[in-house]
């Protein structure tokens, strides 16, 4: 196993918004080539670990990525920029992101047609709204690059946070990319499970239907959007495990309540699910 870490480069100024505190950098980990085994073009996947776009969860990083490329998938980790900033500044550092893997497929033996986005709670939000953005010129204008560049193949959600609806959405984090204007435009652009199209990729979500952080509804609508447009999609809801569980195993556990061993049944389902994409 290979990692590297790299800075990723936006032009902040093109999207109109700060770069006061953005340092963003991808940890790339990718398996060593070896005459043996030869070529593979393994799928990838980025991760964006959750923390409330407020930080970045290292038990939804390093030892997600480990799962993923012990499966063979090569993974890396976007540590995006976690201070209060309007929107898109997270999803353009993510559509970098995917553009840097894209542009390095050979590099780094992937598929360059197989590039999935995978998120936690706010993380999940990232993951999905570059699932629905990629296309669009709010990112590609800035970003310098055709939506090809930064297209997504697939997304993995895990308790995303999904809606801007006052009632069930995880307000801190909507507040934290709609910076401190509170446009209701804004507010309702950032709504995920409103932003799905015919050109949203296909998608794995999961969630625990006691999450108390993060309601259950964010997930369930967003399936019935996805349902909507005829994405295919593949849920797990599970009866209880509360929120941020990350692989829900003594991998990730830090207390009593992050360990679920039914719930960690997601990840050996997501990479069934990657390795049928």
């Amino acid at each position: 196993m290979l990692k590297e870490t790299v800075e990723i480069k936006v032009d902040y100024e093109k999207a109109g918004v700060s770069s006061e505190g953005c340092a963003p950098v991808l940890d790339c980990y990718y398996n060593t080539l070896t005459e043996e085994i030869g070529r593979k073009k393994h799928k990838a996947i980025i991760i964006c670990p959750g923390g409330g776009y407020d930080w970045c969860s290292e038990r939804e990083a390093e030892p997600v990525a480990f799962r993923f490329l012990g499966a063979g998938i090569c993974a890396f980790v976007l540590r995006y920029s976690c201070v209060k900033k309007k929107f898109p500044t997270d999803a353009l550092e993510c559509g970098a992101a995917v553009k840097y893997v894209r542009d390095n497929a050979e590099k780094f033996d992937i598929d360059p047609d197989k590039i999935i986005v995978c998120g936690f709670s706010a993380g999940g939000h990232l993951a999905a709204t570059m699932a629905n953005f990629w296309n669009s010129e709010l990112l590609t204008k800035p970003l310098g690059c055709n939506p090809e560049d930064i297209k997504v193949n697939g997304s993995i959600l895990g308790y995303p946070v999904i809606t801007s609806d006052p009632e069930y959405t995880h307000e801190g984090s909507i507040l934290n990319i709609i910076g401190e204007e509170k446009s209701s435009e804004l507010r309702e652009l950032v709504s995920m499970e409103k932003r799905v199209s015919e050109n949203t990729p296909p998608t794995f979500i999961w969630h625990c239907a006691d999450d108390g952080c993060v309601r259950v509804e964010n997930t369930l609508w967003y399936m019935c959007s996805l349902s909507k447009y005829h994405i295919p999609f593949e849920s797990h809801i599970y009866e209880y495990g509360g929120h941020g569980l990350a692989l829900c195993d003594e991998t990730t556990a830090t207390w009593e309540g992050h360990y679920q061993p039914v719930a960690a049944h997601w990840a050996e389902a997501a990479i069934d699910w990657v390795h049928r994409l």
